[in-house]
């Protein structure tokens, strides 16, 4: 199986000259794709700020679409028909889906946008497509085995629901490959698909910007898409971190029917070094490792990720920060490592009492010492 076009192997050069061409065109002026982080990150609250204020998106600028979807929150999307407009014939090529195969399309129409992206992506490719959506699982079985479904698409574990339903109906069925999204795909439950003869590969998607990152058979990390620019940032900021630090995933949509700059997902990764084995030249990210949210309830004041960033800033010494909660008894207690060579741990508590609004214990821990888990604020308390 070949490439799903040129843009897959092209070198970094070429591939951030087009990239700088394609945020020309949408009026973002840049010297070079690092000047990205001197912009401001777009949050999901501020689209929707924007949207209650003047509906449905914002004002934000929009294309000739079709479609108009509602994600929880609620949130708008705008979506289009016109060939993979949401990127993901790349992935579905990436999972051996081609015009040989008819996918049983079991992410949801009804509202959100996922049954349509997955719909358009199985077209780009030349697949039929059995919009199966969720649910009502012994039909499910029936239609996959009346047209012949060779590929799923939804959740990672609603296609087991589907095949255990078809074992104890006695049906056997044709199903070989599965791209799937919208959940934690287990070892277990891949290896439980391989048993079955069904090769399963995942991405990792949003509803406002489409496809953002997907494996391959190389099965390293996740290679991000090619109409996207990824970057990793420390919670609560717009700062890159070094490759291989976890952080915050803040993508640039270059799609000029709805084009997002610099959108902060909440979700966490890492940057992964080197070129995947497959051959495909873009960068690799880790997968979804986590929410960047960490804000919680010290004491009965809330602490945010954008706070423990402002205490850094306030000492240049200081490499990272983090603040853990825990009890003692029935009380809340604070303590905050710091990464530093030396400093005063004194003045350091000064500066936790005046950015957090918090008294707490200040530990200062050698630079390289806290974990690369993109934690800055570990809530160690039970709620059980």
């Amino acid at each position: 199986m070949g490439f799903y076009d040129d843009l897959e192997t092209r070198s970094a050069d070429a591939r951030e000259a087009a990239h700088l061409a394609a945020l020309d065109a949408l009026g973002v002026k840049l010297g070079g794709v690092a000047e990205l982080a001197g912009l401001p990150v777009l949050r999901k609250s501020d689209l929707s700020a924007k949207q209650k204020a003047q509906p449905p998106f914002g004002g934000m600028q929009v294309g000739d679409v079709a479609h108009v979807f509602q994600s929880p929150g609620p949130i708008y999307e705008p979506g289009g028909v016109s060939h993979d407009w949401w990127r993901f014939g790349r992935f579905l090529h990436a999972c051996g889906i081609g015009r040989d195969d008819v996918v049983q399309n079991c992410f949801g129409y009804h509202l959100t946008p996922a049954g349509m992206m997955f719909e358009n992506g199985a077209r780009a490719v030349g697949a039929r497509v059995l919009p199966a959506g969720t649910g009502q699982t012994e039909l499910q079985v029936r239609a996959a085995k009346d047209v012949g479904a060779t590929a799923y698409a939804g959740t990672p574990d609603y296609l087991n629901v589907i095949l255990e339903k078809a074992d104890e109906m006695s049906e056997a069925l044709g199903f070989t490959k599965a791209a799937v999204s919208g959940g934690a795909l287990f070892p277990s439950l891949r290896q439980a698909y391989a048993d079955r003869g069904i090769s399963c590969l995942q991405c990792y998607a949003t509803a406002d910007l489409g496809h953002i990152a997907y494996e391959t058979d190389a099965m390293e990390g996740m290679i991000v898409d090619e109409g996207v620019i990824v970057e990793i940032v420390t919670p609560g900021t717009g700062n890159p971190v070094a490759e291989g630090q976890v952080g915050e995933i803040v993508v640039t949509s270059l799609n000029p029917d709805y084009p997002l700059i610099r959108f902060g997902t909440g979700d966490m990764s890492a940057v992964m070094s080197g070129v995947s084995p497959c051959g495909r030249t873009n960068m690799r990210i880790k997968g979804w490792m986590g929410r960047a949210d960490q804000t919680t309830k010290i004491k009965g004041m809330f602490v945010r990720p954008e706070q423990v960033a402002d205490l850094v800033a306030k000492h240049p010494e200081i490499a990272r920060a983090r603040v853990v909660a825990a009890r003692d008894g029935e009380m809340d207690t604070m303590r905050v490592l710091i990464e530093a060579e030396g400093g005063d741990a004194e003045a350091y508590a000064v500066s936790v009492a005046d950015v957090l609004k918090l008294k707490g214990a200040v530990d200062v821990v050698p630079v390289g010492s806290l974990p690369n888990d993109g934690l800055v604020i570990e809530d160690q308390r039970s709620y059980d």
